[in-house]
């Protein structure tokens, strides 16, 4: 659940970083809405599956820590 909760945490904030961007830089509201829509909501998707698998490296190395061999 703290996943989810940050990747929603994480898909808010870059919304807000994009459509700030896109506005300043071309002062176009609806473009800014289009772009900050699109790219934050494929860039939360890879971020959750980021998160995924640095979960799965961090219980890799700590059965490395315990056993001396990578399970599997």
């Amino acid at each position: 659940m703290k996943d989810a909760v940050k990747t929603v945490s994480f898909g808010i904030m870059h919304f807000t970083i994009a459509f700030g961007v896109v506005w300043l830089m071309t002062g176009d509201v609806v473009l800014g809405g289009a772009i900050a829509l699109i790219e934050p909501l494929v860039n939360t998707v890879g971020y959750y599956f980021h998160e995924k698998i640095w979960q799965r490296g961090d219980k890799r190395r700590a059965a490395i820590g315990r056993e001396g061999t990578i399970p599997g």
